[in-house]
């Protein structure tokens, strides 16, 4: 398996010419965050996931984690690993301060947590799930829980975890079935939990669950669910660490992929008289707290298809330098590496070019939430919380559906080779896999897209972001005017599918979301292509600092490739928009 370093030339250069880091740093809150300080915290994480989390990355897949006696072990070196991370301040980059944090804007986290995705998804969901546990807690608990649980949680001490699915309640959770009783300034909480990430595990002494369950006079449906904190053990006053919790694992799943990663079916309150949980936020309120946790998680289920997508083609990049196989095309008797074959450079290029617009998606929008929650003036804050809203779907569904594409074209790259495990691409193709489903499958971001961001506000946010686009300046070089010709019919695309789901002549429900995922597909392929379009810009204007020339010239022709091969999809998109969705629903239900 090939060794991963982390792209931070390429992430320092999105960060500061498409998020605007200079902009980020007008504000007072993140007056410090120097281009110096983002180009050493870079560094220093790409130091510690080169040495410390990417060698046991198929390690880890091969052994699996492993649950005995109601406890779980990890693979070789992942304790250590956590151990190291926790050491080194990196799970509390994006929180305050006065919580134990470091203060960095969450673009400049996007980063690091790529890093930490694309070197080991499975030891990095660990992290993830306790990142969201933290904002929940931070937006929604009272000052009691977060004196008790915040600190540790904030350096890594305590890992969180997501307590959502049941086994009879997926994506529709008005079908939960854990019940919670009140007891004095508590409750107790019975239920059964599955797909619980790091539900157990033998990195930390404590585990902080957020659980999802019914009050016995909860009205029906989705609002009647409470959230409450369940940690594995009671915590004293003091801080200290008191009885075991009656929250168990009680099996782990074996899946597909990410392997390394124990994924548990909680068993909560089963001994006696309930696990004893803490309330988070109001009664009958959970699902919209939880959904702090949840938006969290979609941007950064969202980064792990480019996280995923980056090591795919690191790794194929190193294949095709070493394979040697038939001839060129253009004459020659002596086989040569196949990266010389112009069919494997395509398939390069198609890899690189997508996975640097999906890395600048979901950049982009975390730099929007920066701002929707930090700048001074509240036009711009709600400007950008508009942004973030529309956008976080897209990074979801978008990065991650091609990250499985990317993944798979790794694959294809490796010829017989890459269907053997021990090459390693195989993995990059399991492992991503679940991105697509968990956090809300990708289907459900396009309902949401479609459903509660553009056809609730009107296509409000969506003019916005389309009038943007429109502003791209014009270009005297004819390699980037080409770009840009290619930008403007991809956008006239995007607005003529806009206008299209939201003609009121149109009311056929059916027909409008059956092109809801072609419809998010299709803002994913413009933005992506609008932020390439962008980085071209300024790779072309020589006012870029720190970069060499040879990367801003890589950077204009992979800008130029994503404007050949990946914006002419725009129209498809439109096409299948506006004229496929009656033959979606078209056979009879007992035809299939």
């Amino acid at each position: 398996m090939s060794d991963y370093n982390a792209p931070v030339q390429d992430m320092q250069f999105i960060l500061e010419n498409l998020c605007d880091m200079e902009g980020l740093r007008e504000l007072p809150v993140f007056s410090e965050t120097t281009e110096d300080l983002v180009e050493a915290i870079l560094t220093e994480s790409a130091r510690f996931t080169r040495d410390v989390v990417a060698p046991l990355n198929q390690t880890g897949d091969q052994q699996g984690s492993v649950l005995k006696d109601g406890a779980v072990k990890t693979p070789d070196g992942f304790k250590e690993a956590y151990a190291s991370f926790v050491e080194g301040g990196w799970n509390g980059t994006p929180f305050e301060p006065e919580h134990g944090g470091m203060g960095l804007p969450w673009t400049i986290t996007t980063a690091l947590q790529e890093m930490w995705q694309s070197a080991n998804l499975s030891w990095s969901l660990c992290p993830l799930l306790t990142i969201g546990a933290i904002e929940s807690v931070i937006a929604h608990g009272t000052d009691a829980l977060k004196d008790k649980f915040l600190a540790k949680l904030v350096s890594g001490e305590w890992t969180g975890t997501m307590n959502l699915t049941e086994p009879q309640a997926g994506t529709d959770l008005s079908l939960l079935k854990s019940r919670a009783e009140r007891e004095g300034d508590h409750y107790r909480i019975k239920g059964t939990k599955i797909f619980i990430t790091y539900g157990e595990q033998d990195f930390t002494d404590n585990i902080i669950h957020l659980v999802l369950a019914r009050l016995p006079d909860a009205p029906p449906g989705v609002k009647g669910i409470s959230l409450f904190l369940v940690p594995k053990f009671l915590v004293n006053d003091d801080g200290s660490l008191g009885e075991r919790n009656d929250a168990y694992a009680i099996g782990l799943e074996h899946k597909l992929g990410i392997h390394a990663s124990p994924t548990c079916v909680m068993s909560y309150g089963e001994n006696g008289a309930g696990a004893i949980g803490y309330l988070i936020g109001d009664e009958h309120d959970g699902l919209r707290c939880m959904f702090t946790m949840m938006n969290n998680a979609r941007l950064n289920v969202g980064l792990q298809g480019v996280a995923v997508a980056e090591r795919a083609y690191q790794h194929a990049v190193a294949y095709a330098r070493d394979r040697v196989q038939s001839a060129p095309v253009d004459g020659g008797r002596d086989s040569v590496t196949i990266i010389n074959h112009p069919d494997v450079r395509r398939m390069l290029m198609s890899m690189r070019a997508q996975t640097e617009a999906m890395r600048a998606l979901a950049y982009y929008t975390n730099s929007a939430l920066d701002r929707s929650r930090h700048h001074r003036d509240a036009e711009t804050r709600g400007y950008n919380a508009r942004r973030t809203d529309l956008l976080t779907p897209v990074v979801k569904a978008w990065c991650t559906d091609l990250g499985v594409d990317i993944a798979s074209t790794g694959v294809q790259m490796h010829g017989g080779m890459g269907f053997i495990e021990e090459t390693g691409a195989a993995q990059y193709y399991r492992d991503a896999r679940i991105a697509p489903i968990y956090e809300g499958t990708n289907g459900i971001q396009a309902i949401d897209l479609l459903g509660r961001k553009l056809l609730r506000d009107g296509g409000a946010a969506m003019e916005e972001l389309l009038d943007e686009i429109d502003q791209l300046p014009d270009s005297d070089d004819p390699e980037i005017a080409d770009m840009l010709t290619a930008q403007k019919h991809a956008n006239t695309a995007l607005r003529r599918a806009t206008e299209w789901m939201l003609d009121p002549a149109n009311n056929d429900v059916n027909r409008k979301f059956a092109g809801a995922h072609a419809f998010l597909h299709l803002a994913g392929t413009v933005v992506g292509g609008w932020l390439m379009t962008r980085a071209a810009l300024a790779a072309a204007s020589g006012q870029t600092t720190g970069t060499s020339p040879e990367f801003l010239n890589s950077k204009r022709i992979t800008a130029r490739f994503y404007a050949d091969h990946i914006l002419p999809r725009a129209n498809m998109h439109l096409e299948t928009i506006t004229r496929g969705g009656d033959s979606v629903m078209a056979l009879a239900e007992d035809a299939f």
